[in-house]
């Protein structure tokens, strides 16, 4: 199976693995060759601190200069047997008393590192060949030459054909090391993200009309069990988010059908025949009012549209509630007297709040209890405290709301009585207004309802909650 491309997981972990394997093993064996040359050279120091001593000793018997033909005889007898040794011994006037046949030793190269390096190992090149050796000044038996310089080589071309080999080898090794890992890599990173594909292969097959179907959990293995429940939550929301799209769509649709069809209406009759001024001005009157209506449901769903996406953020200051209160009831005193209801405001708080925000909620629930209160009746408002919040209860007497639709109450464009739906009295979008502006205060609301009472109650954070 070929790689998607060059960034996909597979191919990532492919590479990695063929590179990981190819630096441990380089590694390992640049260990083995450190040794392994390590190893030669204790094995050419041994040899050569050996004939060093034995130069030693030899020289000590020269106790004149007719000694020395005996002595260099003596030296050269210790060469045999050992391929690859040199040796060349130097007087004080850098004349060279003894050397052998090869040539292969430097009398300047030998001067230096018995100077610099006395008895300490170094490489010699001769002619492109290297040797390893040792260099010193040795006393000898003969007092008018005293102190020689002694030097002892050993050939390093076994030694460098061998390592030369086994780089060879170790970089083949290696080679075909990281191929085969990368292989191996290649088919466990494929078997080991398959259930990735197979989470890919689900995620296909939902679609909009499928927002429903969820990932498989107890499928997967553990380290993608935490990715498909973020993916499952992700599509819940996402399933929520569709719906209410949709139902406020619809919603959309339904409640400004209506008021269209109103204008349209209208506006043929007004032009299947002439009418005079007064009934021209009525039917522009009636319109009129159609559109301070879409206008007012526009505006409320684009704050309901604004909440729902996080941007009703308000403005926050200190506020007094039975103050916004008393205002909204001389505001509201008109249409309470028209139905003798009683308005009273019982205790205090404050709250950090939007003013004109606030006052809305409170306005449209003060509005919505005085729509449905009993005649003759009173509407209690009551601020307490309900740690850690501000409780503010609106009560009304009135209809009792069926308990299945106490929860429905909040919803845009839910009417409990669907014959006022096409009543000029609101647009159905106060209680969802007021549900949004709460919880963007950081608030909740609820509603309670029975034969004698209704009550709408808000809980908002007490000043020293709000942190924002």
């Amino acid at each position: 199976m070929t790689f998607y491309s060059k960034h996909s997981i597979t191919w990532r972990l492919t590479v990695l693995f063929s590179l990981a394997s190819a630096a441990v093993l380089l590694a390992l064996g640049l260990v083995i060759a450190s040794s392994v040359e390590q190893h030669f050279e204790e094995q050419d120091m041994q040899v050569l601190s050996g004939k060093m001593e034995l130069a030693r000793n030899t020289l000590e018997k020269m106790k004149s200069p007719a000694d020395l033909a005996n002595v260099t005889a003596l030296l050269d007898n210790s060469l045999v047997g050992h391929h690859g040794l040199e040796m060349m011994v130097l007087d004080a006037s850098n004349k060279v008393l003894f050397g052998s046949s090869t040539g292969r030793l430097s009398a300047s190269a030998v001067l230096d590192s018995a100077m610099y390096k006395s008895n300490q190992p170094v490489i010699w090149n001769h002619g492109g060949q290297a040797l390893r050796g040792l260099a010193t000044k040795l006393p000898t038996g003969d007092a008018q030459a005293p102190v020689v310089t002694v030097a002892v080589g050993m050939d390093m071309v076994h030694h460098e054909a061998f390592m030369h080999s086994f780089r060879q080898t170790l970089w083949i090794f290696v080679t075909c090391a990281a191929v085969l890992t990368g292989i191996l890599a290649w088919s466990a990173a494929r078997h080991g993200l398959a259930p990735l594909h197979a989470m890919r292969e689900q995620a296909e097959a939902i679609t909009a009309q499928q927002l429903d179907q969820r990932l498989q959990v107890g499928s997967v293995p553990i380290e993608l069990g935490a990715l498909a429940q973020s993916l499952n939550a992700m599509l819940t929301r996402l399933e929520e988010a569709f719906e209410r799209l949709s139902g406020f769509s619809s919603d959309i649709a339904h409640e400004l059908r209506t008021p269209v069809s109103n204008l349209m209406t209208q506006t043929h009759v007004a032009l299947s025949r002439g009418r005079n001024a007064d009934e021209y001005r009525g039917i522009l009157e009636s319109n009129a009012e159609e559109y301070e209506r879409m206008g007012r449901m526009i505006s409320d769903m684009l704050l309901l549209a604004k909440a729902e996406n996080e941007l009703l953020i308000p403005t926050r200051e200190t506020v007094s509630l039975a103050r916004e209160i008393r205002a909204l009831f001389e505001y509201y005193e008109a249409v309470a007297s028209e139905k003798e209801l009683v308005l009273t405001v019982h205790g205090d708080g404050e709250v950090i709040a939007d003013r004109l925000m606030l006052r809305r909620a409170l306005g449209n629930l003060l509005s919505n209890a005085i729509r449905h209160a009993t005649t003759r009746t009173s509407i209690a408002v009551k601020i307490h405290e309900s740690q850690p919040n501000i409780a503010v209860d609106v009560e009304n007497q009135g209809d009792l709301i069926p308990e299945d639709l106490l929860q429905r109450v909040f919803d845009r464009f839910f009417r409990i009585d669907p014959s006022r739906q096409r009543s000029t009295e609101g647009t159905g979008l106060g209680l969802a207004i007021t549900k949004s502006i709460v919880i963007a205060h950081g608030g909740t609301i609820t509603a309670t309802s029975s034969p004698q009472r209704t009550i709408f109650s808000i809980k908002l954070p007490m000043p020293h909650q709000v942190t924002g």
